[in-house]
């Protein structure tokens, strides 16, 4: 299995997906390897990447929301899912303000729920083609269960809040930083690790036969957890510090470099 982080790692960037990456994972497959992407993006940013790469036809799988949901690509089934525990958004939200940062949140699989706007808010948006609500009050709005929270903001402010949100959530909330402008709140344990470890229980398999790939904090755990574990060159210097192998960046077919050296050679 090859487990695939999305952006700074499979795409490049202009968040595509070269050619030279689709052969070398096309390839990949044809020689039984089961190809995973995993990224931080709700179910909808994800899946038209692994549709372009035929995932749909070759048993691929998503680990979406940095662990939240996992989905069978070829029958749209999801595997597992985990939503926050209640009571947390009012203190969030809240907090947020004092951070000047953020926050969004999602409803299904199609809508990004905020009552703020920036740069980087308006990137999620963007990359995975959501729709955008605006309600009056979040906190009033949001009655249903929900995957995660986003916060997103300046770099500098989003270090500044990380502690606080961690204190804030104590051991009832996962807390962590994916990029430097974005501040994840998950369900208590969930990130990319615990969301392959489900995954390669319910296929039978073990770490050691699974390759993860990533660039960010998030990658983290997931790269630690695989029995090799790959940072790209334009990584995070915490995740390459965690990587067993460190790849050429993900404008210079980072993927199909690792593909062709642990692969296909083999």
């Amino acid at each position: 299995m090859i487990v695939l982080d999305l952006d700074g790692t499979l795409v490049d960037s202009q968040k595509n997906i070269s050619e030279k990456n689709k052969q070398a994972l096309q390839k990949a497959i044809e020689k039984g390897v089961k190809v995973v992407l995993a990224s931080g993006r709700p179910v909808k940013g994800v899946l038209p990447k692994a549709k372009e790469l035929h995932l749909d036809k070759s048993n691929g799988y998503i680990i979406a929301f940095n662990g939240g949901r996992i989905i069978d690509v070829t029958t749209g089934e999801c595997l597992f899912e985990a939503d926050l525990p209640e009571g947390y958004l009012e203190k969030a939200y809240d907090l947020s303000r004092k951070c000047n940062i953020g926050l969004m949140t999602y409803e299904g699989n199609d809508k990004l729920i905020t009552e703020d706007d920036n740069e980087f808010i308006r990137l999620e948006v963007r990359v995975n083609q959501l729709e955008r609500v605006v309600p009056q009050n979040i906190k009033e709005y949001v009655t249903f269960p929900v995957a995660k929270y986003l916060l997103a903001g300046e770099p500098a402010d989003i270090e500044k809040a990380e502690p606080l949100f961690q204190q804030m959530a104590g051991e009832n909330l996962n807390v962590f930083r994916s990029d430097p402008f974005f501040l994840e709140i998950l369900p208590p344990g969930i990130d990319k690790a615990y969301g392959l470890e489900k995954l390669i229980h319910t296929l039978g398999m073990q770490r050691e036969e699974v390759i993860a790939c990533g660039d960010g904090y998030n990658d983290i755990t997931m790269l630690q957890f695989a029995g090799l574990g790959v940072a790209m060159e334009n990584a995070q210097e915490a995740t390459k510090k965690a990587a067993d192998y460190i790849t050429l960046s993900n404008d210079e077919d980072g993927i199909a470099h690792v593909i062709e050296k642990f692969i296909l050679e083999i």
